[in-house]
């Protein structure tokens, strides 16, 4: 297989200037780091987990997470990254908004795309995020099951045991510690 998309054109760059939060020089920067590291123009699954597990070399597996940033970050489902998609989503977690960071999370626990959270959804996400950082309590000692009760519970508000994206936005937006809970990835991608 050839390279793919191993070149950053004048195009593609102003391009992705107005669709991210970076400066086309940091997008030169970025786009020199990702061929570095990904000469094909994209990342595998594979690579992406290896790449990944790096940021947590003591105690959880990012395994699971991983799997489930793999699948956000790649946009079009063809099994790799390109470099449009690593920087949008980058771009979002680090420089985002709330509304955008708010979009993405909830494309991250929507996982069959259905346009909900199911509290099996959420379970996964949250479980995953605590395997990851190594534990099977939060600060406050909530389970994971424990957790998605309390927000489902605040946030569910017709009781359907899904939430809309409107469901999650307000309320994550209308409550701090959920806000907090959810965490919005500035350390984790």
């Amino acid at each position: 297989m050839g390279k793919r998309n191993s070149k950053l054109n004048t195009d593609s760059i102003g391009q992705l200037a107005e669709r991210t939060h970076f400066t086309e020089k940091e997008l030169r920067q970025w786009h020199k780091c990702f061929i570095k590291d990904c000469p094909e123009g994209a990342l595998t699954k594979d690579a992406f987990l290896r790449i990944y597990g790096e940021f947590f070399p003591n105690g959880g597996d990012p395994t699971k997470f991983g799997n489930f940033l793999f699948k956000v970050f790649d946009q079009n489902k063809d099994g790799m990254i390109q470099f449009h998609e690593f920087i949008q989503a980058l771009s979002i977690t680090s420089r985002g908004n709330l509304d955008e960071k708010l979009n993405w999370a909830f494309r991250l626990y929507d996982i069959d795309d259905d346009g909900y959270i199911t509290r099996d959804e959420m379970l996964h996400i949250i479980a995953a995020i605590y395997g990851m950082v190594g534990k099977t309590e939060d600060s406050e000692g909530r389970s994971p099951e424990r957790r998605v009760d309390r927000i489902f519970q605040i946030m569910d508000k017709n009781h359907d045991d899904r939430l809309s994206m409107d469901e999650f936005r307000e309320g994550t937006k209308s409550d701090p510690a959920i806000l907090q809970a959810l965490s919005f990835y500035d350390g984790i991608v």
